[in-house]
């Protein structure tokens, strides 16, 4: 599976960075250090992206923030002045990519959740919610989808 795709794949041939979010504590070392040898091996790769969420969860990612700007904090890195948006988002695992913040999540088997699921960053995401099971979901689908994000207005939390 997951380790396959990672080893046996030549990612620095397409020009293509690996990103692994989430808590990879939870894997088998030798996992761990084929994650570290891809990350460091594709990180001049510009061409396209490929974040892996393994273990992830937005609250987990938080939480994560959290700790590591308390340790800057204790160890006088910051102050709690400092302590903002900004300072927290650079904090997150999604810090990896670009662009951390989806303008649209389309979320496929007729759920209507986020399912703890990027929440930092959803948080002015368009959302569309789809019937059909993800093997299901298809270009028709996709196409719907884009649609309907075309058509609405994008606020940005602002009033209008």
């Amino acid at each position: 599976g997951f380790s396959y795709l990672i080893s046996y794949f030549d990612w620095s041939r397409g020009g293509i960075r690996i990103s692994v979010i989430g808590d990879s504590t939870k894997l088998p070392t030798s996992l761990q250090k084929l994650i570290n040898e891809v990350e460091e091996t594709t990180k001049h790769n510009s061409r396209l992206q490929l974040i892996v969420a393994v273990s992830y969860s937005g609250k987990y990612d938080v939480v994560q923030a959290c700790r590591s700007i308390a340790e800057k904090a204790k160890d006088g890195q910051i102050q709690l002045d400092d302590i903002n948006e900004s300072l927290i988002e650079q904090e997150l695992e999604t810090n990896c990519t670009e662009h951390p913040y989806p303008d649209l999540l389309i979320r496929t088997s007729g759920e209507l959740r986020v399912s703890n699921f990027l929440l930092w960053q959803l948080a002015y995401t368009e959302l569309f919610f789809a019937q059909e099971l993800w093997p299901d979901f298809r270009k028709d689908e996709f196409v719907d989808a884009l649609s309907s994000y075309q058509q609405r207005q994008r606020r940005y939390g602002a009033r209008h």
